[in-house]
């Protein structure tokens, strides 16, 4: 059986970096965020189901689901973000558990979720990993990458369980406030700690 490795954090710590450097070390990653874009695509089940949910406000001019438009009604209310959860959450995690089903005895599988604690994946992980970064590099990150502005960074990191409570129930803690070189030698340390036992 594969060993699956947990990758979770809060928005803008930096899992996309860590799951970068786990997949340099032969590590096949499912990216639940990638995941989520498939299974919203214009014409499957999902697209439906937010679409009637939430209405045509939230497409593009191709008809396809706006991103921005979306997190901006569900971040600025949280029976909107758990009833869009509702929706998406099924089909990530049958997905993901399909992708770990097809992995091969020795793999080692990371599944990059920035909800996986919220989501109840935590429980399918052999280890679970939270990467962190202090809060003022995370908003700064979210702003220039999301374009996003403060106060939208803010109200997604408070839609998530606090890094605290995700710490307590991690095997391992990265901390990626530092420099690249630093994340990669923690990410290093437990490779060997884990995998090449």
């Amino acid at each position: 059986m594969a060993k699956v490795i947990g990758l979770t954090g809060s928005f803008g710590t930096g899992k996309t970096f860590a799951a970068s450097v786990f997949r340099s070390l032969g590590a096949r990653v499912l990216d639940a965020d990638r995941i989520a874009r498939s299974v919203t695509a214009r014409g499957k089940p999902a697209y439906r189901k937010i679409v009637s949910a939430f209405g045509p406000a939230v497409l593009g001019r191709a008809r396809e689901i706006d991103r921005g438009k979306l997190a901006g009604i569900v971040f600025a209310d949280r029976k909107s973000l758990e009833r869009l959860n509702r929706i998406t959450h099924p089909e990530i995690i049958k997905i993901i558990k399909r992708g770990i089903g097809r992995s091969g005895l020795h793999d080692v599988v990371v599944v990059d979720a920035p909800l996986l604690i919220e989501a109840g994946l935590a429980g399918i992980a052999d280890i679970v990993i939270v990467v962190t970064a202090p809060r003022h590099i995370q908003i700064a990150r979210c702003m220039k990458k999301f374009n996003i502005e403060r106060g939208g960074v803010i109200r997604r990191i408070s839609s998530q369980i606090p890094v605290k409570k995700k710490i307590k129930i991690a095997d391992f803690v990265v901390d990626n406030g530092g420099s690249k070189t630093e994340t990669r030698r923690q990410i290093m340390r437990i490779w060997k700690e884990t995998v090449w036992r």
